[in-house]
């Protein structure tokens, strides 16, 4: 796999902390796991503090002059994430509310960050050991057990006769968003909605099976930079509301 990207030789080895993050996650998994809540009320269980300190410290013993911000260690003065300019940005286990609901859908997440924007990302998911990583200029593969990887690419628009694919959460919606779904509606006929849970959503727009995932609800730079970086390597792209690109300032954002 490192073959395909021998201009970048992170990505081979943080797939495979990827990997190693989803083994430590999975014994707790369907089980009857402790769940606490943060600060800001979302859930944290031993699951997600496991996968944390495997990839810190694999993060720490690759390259030790770069930092890493993780949604289980986000408590970082902001004097200090200022003179950030390359920076990992890590959900250990993304999807927490799936995983302790005991769905398939959660992920680990890994980008390396420079200068605001994604390099590459890294979104495994430990149930099925499928695993997408890409970034812009780099292109955006698919991996599966035993299989090799395979390329993935954004579609330019559905096929004949085939309904555009809004990619929509299952947990987070709003009337803002309902509202915009139906000006697509009129715009492109009727929908077809896909659900998934955690960054799979980006994932759907990367191999191609869905076309648009808007989202007007908060979201946290953890849970959308790895799959960016796969989107923007198939080709995609994630924007903000103004139509600007998606960026990750070294500064505290939701």
């Amino acid at each position: 796999m490192s073959e395909l990207f021998l201009g970048h030789p992170f990505i081979a080895p943080v797939i495979e902390l990827a990997r190693k993050a989803g083994e430590v996650i999975l014994p707790y998994w369907r089980v009857d796991v402790a769940v606490t809540s943060k600060a800001d009320d979302s859930p944290v269980t031993a699951a997600d503090m496991a996968a944390h300190h495997l990839i810190l410290a694999g993060l720490t013993a690759l390259d030790p002059s770069i930092p890493v911000l993780s949604e289980e260690d986000a408590d970082i003065d902001q004097s200090v994430r200022a003179g950030w300019t390359r920076w990992w940005l890590v959900d250990p286990l993304d999807g927490t509310k799936e995983f302790i609901s005991g769905s398939e859908e959660f992920t680990v997440n890994i980008a390396l960050i420079e200068h605001g924007r994604v390099v590459f990302g890294v979104v495994s998911m430990p149930t099925s050991g499928r695993c997408y990583f890409g970034g812009a200029g780099l292109g955006a593969w698919r991996s599966d057990v035993n299989e090799a990887p395979r390329q993935i690419q954004v579609r330019e628009a559905p096929a004949a006769g085939e309904a555009f694919t809004v990619v929509a959460s299952r947990r987070h919606t709003s009337p803002e968003q309902e509202s915009l779904l139906s000006g697509l509606s009129a715009g492109l006929g009727e929908l077809k909605l896909a659900n998934i849970g955690s960054s799979l959503k980006f994932c759907l727009l990367a191999e191609g099976s869905a076309d648009c995932y808007p989202r007007l609800a908060p979201t946290s730079q953890w849970d959308t930079a790895a799959a960016q970086g796969v989107l923007e390597g198939a080709g995609g792209e994630v924007l903000e509301l103004s139509g600007e690109p998606f960026s990750y300032p070294a500064r505290r954002r939701c």
